[in-house]
């Protein structure tokens, strides 16, 4: 199949937003027909922005776009950009880019867009998402998936926006709430830059060479299914066995996000219908061998950044809760007072154990909820590891649980590629072709543009 009429696209990501921006430009950019460099700032004046810099030249309008004059001499500074939103590593720092600038209103918020090539997009994702001294083959493989994944959000905001019906993730009666979060939060650009949709921090980290051989080596190359770019995933850990994307998204079946056996052979001794409450009970409290269960530190080095290896107990995990700590802490997480929690009940699960529905029991309401990230979005300050785990409770006072423990498996969606467990296929010897192959099960790697 071709893209794009066989031409690299560019892509808009949005990368803050926030009250005021202060931007620095290094190099000459064009907004209309004025040239400005250096410093400025944007911000609100009445309905328009306006971005005055220490030049004295300044700029208004309802939408401002600044171009470089030169695309590989140029580049820009926005400060005090977040990054890692809403998980325990969230922190601010101040982010460089290639390309142009974009300037919109978004509600009371000022939203900075980078406009740049998919490929130079790409440059930086495989240096944000992983170590630039991962094996040459896991960063071809992660080049291929995020260049797809990339491209279908764009093909998936284009039909959206031509689609008459609303799109919607949230559905909601008294007894159930299920709710899925995707990149169709994100109306006014094609995906944002943090891991909400892919890690993107511009031409912040150094880029190495391997990144940049990865993604020339791979150029145009995409994972397709029935002549359409594959919606490749990717997660931290899958834990052992991959998760189907309908159990996490939308109730749409991709046939190469799927369940896969993460290793070589099934793990002896198990009755892998992870579905059945009994076989997810005894898969979770396991340690069964998986191309993701390892604790070789040159391996996770190459796929956890520094702030990501604050992390180590991501294939199996415990997380304790005291009964003042969980009621206290759902109702922060969800906005509903449940009273005190009386139990956490599995309701369904997926294919690799994650529960896509949790009924949650109080002493005030009763509700159950989903998909996965809710699930673990009302468990956690942040976002708990995955929804694979199981319940157990100890103590007793006034008649409720005194303390709830939450034994896991895996870390994040477990949808297609799990980075960890690529990681180790890599060292082990298989080719990015061997890699993808195992993951994205009857998906075609195909040149979709040159």
């Amino acid at each position: 199949m071709q893209y794009n009429n066989g031409n690299e696209p560019d892509i808009r990501v949005g990368i803050m937003a926030e009250k005021t921006i202060e931007i620095e430009l290094e190099g000459v950019y064009q907004c209309g027909s004025k040239e400005v460099t250096g410093k400025g700032s944007a911000f609100f004046s009445g309905n328009d922005i306006h971005a005055k810099f220490e030049s004295g030249i300044s700029f208004e309008g309802e939408k401002l776009v600044f171009q470089p004059t030169d695309r590989e001499a140029c580049s820009l500074l926005l400060r005090d950009v977040t990054i890692g939103i809403n998980f325990h590593w969230e922190r601010k720092e101040d982010q460089k880019f290639r390309g142009g600038l974009e300037l919109i209103r978004e509600g009371e918020n000022i939203r900075a867009i980078n406009l740049v090539p998919v490929e130079q997009y790409l440059v930086s994702v495989i240096s944000s998402e992983m170590s630039a001294t991962s094996s040459m083959e896991l960063l071809k493989a992660h080049a291929v998936i995020s260049r797809s994944w990339l491209l279908a959000q764009v093909d998936k905001h284009e039909s959206l926006q031509s689609e008459e019906e609303k799109y919607v993730t949230t559905r909601q009666t008294e007894e159930e709430l299920i709710k899925w979060y995707d990149r169709e939060d994100h109306t006014d650009f094609d995906v944002c830059a943090d891991d909400h949709c892919q890690r993107y921090q511009g031409i912040t980290r150094v880029v190495s060479a391997n990144a940049a051989t990865a993604i020339s080596e791979t150029f145009g190359e995409a994972l397709t299914s029935n002549e359409r770019i594959a919606d490749a995933r990717f997660s931290k850990s899958c834990g052992g066995i991959s998760e189907s994307f309908e159990n996490c998204w939308e109730p749409v079946h991709h046939p190469y996000l799927v369940k896969i056996i993460d290793n070589p052979e099934a793990p002896q001794g198990f009755d892998l219908d992870l579905t059945a409450e009994e076989n997810a009970d005894r898969w979770i409290r396991s340690n069964p061998p998986a191309f993701c269960n390892t604790t070789d530190a040159k391996v996770l080095s190459q796929v956890l950044n520094n702030y990501d290896q604050e992390t180590t107990d991501f294939y199996r995990w415990k997380v304790e809760y005291s009964q003042e700590e969980i009621s206290a802490l759902i109702k922060k997480r969800t906005g509903i007072d449940f009273g005190n929690i009386k139990a956490l009940v599995p309701v369904e699960r997926g294919d690799s154990a994650r529960l896509i529905k949790l009924r949650i029991e109080g002493t005030k309401k009763t509700l159950t909820i989903g998909k996965e990230l809710e699930i673990r979005k009302a468990l956690s300050t942040s976002h708990l590891y995955s929804s694979a785990f199981v319940v157990d409770t100890e103590g007793e006072e006034n008649g409720l649980p005194a303390k709830f423990i939450l034994t896991g498996a895996g870390w994040g969606h477990g949808v297609g590629l799990c980075q960890i467990g690529a990681a180790v296929m890599g060292e082990k010897g298989y080719s990015y072709r061997e890699i993808l192959a195992h993951y994205f099960k009857d998906a075609l790697l195909e040149k979709v543009y040159s």
